[in-house]
């Protein structure tokens, strides 16, 4: 069960790229998936994802390369 209302999402680079990775702020939204799983979403409300045992899962569906399914998900204070 998810303790905390923020977490921060770390969005690896694209393969190749050389890029570093990202990391996204997500906060609780109040909402849920069907699972009853909540739903974290970051300021912009654009980037929304469910977290179970610290793994965020994009709600949307991912396109393109360098896309991820599951994300490292770090809890804030």
């Amino acid at each position: 069960m998810n303790t905390s209302s923020r977490y921060a999402i770390t969005l690896p680079g694209v393969p190749g790229g050389h890029a570093p990775p990202e990391v996204v702020i997500v906060h609780a939204t109040g909402e849920t998936t069907r699972d009853g799983r909540p739903v974290f979403a970051d300021a912009t409300g654009t980037f929304r994802v469910e977290i179970a045992d610290d793994i965020a899962r994009p709600l949307a569906t991912p396109a393109g390369p360098g896309q991820h399914t599951c994300l490292h998900a770090q809890p804030l204070p």
